[in-house]
């Protein structure tokens, strides 16, 4: 045992592993021996990690047609969640919390998810991005370069950790482009997700289990008896190859599929509008593909309702919706945490997983009266659960008066003035993403965006 190697924290624990990693591929030693010899060198912890995905899955809500503003009712800005103005458009005026310990402030509505969670695990929220009001595929506060998407790079970098559909979006989507990004596989409905996995063959060609079996077999025999089976460049396509055989003869659509008892967990019944249901079923669905391996990124349209009369009634509506999408987010990291993270079965799938929401305008949050869409200096907003990899609160506010902030990605610190732009930090905020996904890798971030971000990410995660 080298303590040296035993005792590394942060970039150079990651930059160890990437490197061994790389080294053990080069030499052509099965994964096995690689961690047996990780274990013997640097501890059981170092080889317990080397043996886990190389970067997170990752959710991402598209809230577009005024959706967006429905979100600012769960993360707040906090002059609005603390202020005493009923003009205000929040709806639990007097009962927000402010979190303790987060790197910037942070206020929680009553029904505000993950307020149970280690305070590392606390929501960022970056004022980023153009107001895009009514379009149903913003793209401002998700845009990483100039020709890059947040969503594409996102993809590019988890596909170092290859999956049967490295990433799947329901329509309507914007998913852009990014070097070395997948193809997404796109769907019509949440309903659709659970179709993609539901293979014809399983109800045809192989419908008998022992037919399957069997067609499993020999794919995997003629894979190892290949002259370029043992090629390192070959092994994530035939490793991909055998779960794609494997699925062809299972009929996933009983895992897939939403149950009545998830139902009952993400608060779904009878009565509960469509445009919770899509997002409920579609995050469930998207936990038990990532339990099987199946996909690395989900990407969701959200809400699309464009609540100009949200606040009609008094706080009564603005309460249920955020009571309906605080259990959602809740119910979901409650399903990622009781499921075992496949690539790595010390940890769950909460220890995994990365979400973000982005839309197409805040609106107003001063002006409760018919919910306006004009935004302080025509701003907007990316939240971003980045599970320990990123700092957390809120980076740029729009205070009680309406105006605005932006922050600096090289320090974090709020900077004010005149003719301030949220479209400028829109670049910086979605690499803090991108850092977050790939687990700190920030030479890969780099591929993206060259810019500073230390202001933004946690350099000890790991």
């Amino acid at each position: 045992m080298d303590q040296r190697l035993k005792d590394l924290r942060g970039p150079g624990r990651r930059q160890f592993l990437r490197w061994s990693a790389t080294v053990a591929a080069a030499l052509g030693l099965e994964r096995a021996t690689y961690l047996n010899v990780l274990n013997d060198h640097a501890g059981e912890a170092m080889a317990n990690t080397g043996a886990c995905a190389t970067t997170m899955r990752s959710v991402h809500l598209v809230a577009g047609n005024g959706g967006l503003a429905n979100f600012t009712l769960l993360f707040p800005q906090v002059a609005i969640a603390t202020g005493t103005n009923p003009s205000f458009a929040f709806h639990a005026m007097g009962m927000a919390t402010v979190a303790n310990g987060t790197d910037k402030p942070l206020a929680y509505a009553p029904e505000s998810p993950f307020q149970k969670l280690a305070i590392t695990r606390q929501m960022s929220a970056y004022m980023a991005g153009a107001n895009e009001t009514h379009t149903t595929v913003p793209v401002t506060a998700a845009t990483i370069s100039a020709g890059s998407s947040m969503l594409a790079a996102v993809a590019a970098i988890q596909s170092a950790n290859p999956s049967l559909l490295p990433v799947i979006g329901m329509n309507p989507i914007a998913f852009g482009t990014a070097a070395g990004a997948p193809a997404v596989a796109s769907v019509a409905d949440s309903a659709g997700l659970v179709g993609l996995f539901n293979s014809a063959a399983s109800q045809t060609l192989l419908a008998k289990p022992a037919t399957a079996a069997l067609h499993e077999a020999y794919y995997k025999a003629f894979a190892g008896l290949n002259a370029a089976a043992g090629r390192q460049t070959m092994i994530p396509g035939l490793d991909t190859g055998k779960v794609a055989v494997n699925l062809l003869g299972r009929n996933l659509a009983t895992q897939l599929t939403p149950t009545a008892a998830d139902d009952m967990r993400y608060g779904i019944n009878a009565g509960t509008a469509t445009k919770f249901i899509e997002i409920a079923h579609a995050m469930c669905t998207a936990v038990k593909a990532f339990k099987l391996g199946l996909t690395s990124s989900v990407i969701i349209p959200a809400m699309k309702d464009d609540p100009h009369p949200l606040f009609a009634n008094g706080d009564s509506d603005a309460q249920a919706v955020a009571a309906q999408l605080g259990q959602i987010f809740n119910a979901f990291m409650a399903d990622c945490a009781a499921s075992p993270d496949p690539s790595c079965t010390s940890n769950s799938l909460a220890d995994g997983v990365i979400l973000t929401v982005h839309g197409d305008t805040t609106k107003d949050c001063t002006t409760r009266d018919a919910w306006p869409d004009g935004t302080s200096g025509n701003s907007n907003t990316l939240y971003v659960f980045g599970n320990g990899f990123l700092k957390t609160g809120w980076y740029g506010n729009i205070d009680g008066n309406a105006n605005l902030s932006i922050f600096d990605p090289s320090t974090g610190l709020d900077v004010t003035g005149s003719n301030l732009t949220t479209a400028a930090t829109a670049a910086p905020a979605a690499a803090a993403v991108a850092y977050a996904v790939s687990k700190g890798d920030l030479q890969r971030v780099q591929d993206f965006y060259t810019g500073d971000i230390s202001g933004l990410i946690n350099t000890t995660q790991l």
